[in-house]
């Protein structure tokens, strides 16, 4: 069972395409289709919205990961170390660490906030659960979209068919 925390409108099915265009006899097959198409674009946008999230996530997931580390590590050093920190994409420099107890965190937006050791795992560890759980619900969501996206284009080929199949039939006539 799927449970979608995104606000994603279920496509229907259409069994019965000579029943459903009955319904409303002022629509034509091209009406139909067109609403049809409409919708299809629409989870079509939202699937590529969810990609980019996904990917966004999947990028957040080793950085968490590799700054916990660092900060376990800082927890159970004790004495200065040397280590090589990035400056920017190509430009790396040698810095020397004093023992501490605190750290300072890019919590993004330019805002950096500096937290006892404890608290900085406590939170970088709230972060990437938080992060692996997101990345995962976003799985089941794209799944879901790609469900509803074939859903649809079965329906357009099928009130495609029915319509080709009925002109054929007028035209025989």
């Amino acid at each position: 069972w799927y449970q979608r925390r995104v606000a994603i409108t279920a496509g229907i099915f259409l069994e019965d395409v000579d029943g459903y265009m009955a319904k409303d006899t002022q629509r034509t097959a091209a009406d139909v289709l067109k609403e049809f198409d409409e919708q299809l674009q629409k989870y079509k946008y939202m699937e590529l919205n969810l990609i980019q999230r996904k990917k966004r996530l999947k990028a957040q997931v080793p950085d968490i990961e590799k700054t916990l580390e660092i900060v376990r590590h800082m927890l159970n050093k004790k004495e200065e170390f040397q280590t090589h920190f990035m400056l920017s994409d190509q430009v790396h420099a040698l810095a020397t660490v004093p023992p501490t107890d605190t750290v300072c965190l890019w919590l993004g937006a330019n805002v950096m906030l500096e937290y006892s050791i404890e608290e900085a795992i406590a939170l970088l560890t709230k972060n990437l659960t938080t992060a692996t759980v997101n990345a995962d619900q976003l799985e089941q969501d794209l799944g879901y979209l790609s469900n509803q996206i074939t859903t649809m284009e079965v329906n357009m080929a099928r009130v495609y068919n029915w319509d080709f199949k009925r002109r054929k039939a007028l035209a025989e006539k």
